[in-house]
């Protein structure tokens, strides 16, 4: 274990994983944390996240309404970004304060609902391993304009499937899922997906607010291609399993399993 005079804290290394993540997810609830940082009790959780807060390694502001209710979400502050040499700083929300209808808070959750799903919830595979978990900062080829909400590499055996993740809260208009279909295909198909991340090819999962958003995406998608795109629903994941047979290819009801 490691102590700062600066942050009034000494830091587990528990605390260090979860700062290292949050430098990843950019914010965290109580309930991300608990899996997170593996805190066996909600007790447990609230007290170690009031004192990362208090010793000023993490901020802290509420997220929801007062007649429906608040959630306290956490984000990175300075001195929380240093201790771990995070990759990405924390996001400027007020302190302290209620925030409603923020859609960058909105879209990064969905985005973390994924990845702890993929990190940290149990897989059905026996030989499961994330191998690596990238975010983007710009487009990740030149004249490719394309940045994905995530890419990862999963392994189970030998075989490693690489995987692109879309997530669509149903805020933009169906013309941006056509120009991000031909992008993804002309990253497939001029060897540029291969020349950066060393792979063969790879799959984009797209994760839709609804059943009939989906329906609209995926006519989008389907008419330019029946391949590398697969969909499913926040819903259908949180009713299976991110690993499931819940998703859909362009054409064709078939649910079908990722691995």
């Amino acid at each position: 274990m490691a102590g700062t005079k600066r942050t009034g804290i000494v830091l587990q290394e528990r605390d260090r994983h979860l700062l290292s993540e949050l430098g990843v997810m950019r914010i965290i609830d109580r309930d991300g944390a608990k899996l997170v940082a593996g805190f066996g009790s909600t007790t447990r959780a609230n007290t170690r996240l009031l004192k990362l807060t208090r010793a000023g390694l993490l901020r802290r502001f509420f997220t929801g309404t007062i007649a429906s209710g608040r959630k306290a979400v956490y984000t990175l502050s300075p001195k929380g970004g240093e201790a771990v040499h995070a990759q990405f700083e924390g996001i400027k929300r007020p302190s302290g304060r209620l925030v409603r209808g923020d859609r960058f808070v909105e879209h990064q959750s969905a985005i973390n609902d994924a990845y702890i799903a993929i990190k940290y919830r149990p897989s059905p595979h026996p030989h499961f391993r994330l191998l690596r978990w990238l975010s983007f900062r710009r487009e990740i080829a030149e004249g490719i304009k394309l940045k994905p909400d995530g890419y990862f590499e999963v392994q189970t055996g030998d075989l490693i499937r690489p995987m692109f993740l879309e997530v669509d809260l149903g805020t933009e208009a169906l013309s941006i899922w056509q120009q991000k279909t031909g992008y993804y295909l002309q990253l497939a198909l001029s060897g540029a997906f291969q020349q950066r991340f060393r792979q063969p090819q790879f799959r984009v999962l797209v994760v839709a607010t609804s059943e009939s958003r989906l329906h609209h995406v995926r006519a989008v998608v389907a008419k330019q291609t029946d391949k590398i795109f697969w969909f499913a629903t926040f819903e259908s994941i949180k009713r299976h399993d991110f690993w499931s047979p819940c998703w859909l290819r362009p054409t064709g009801d078939q649910g079908r399993g990722l691995l």
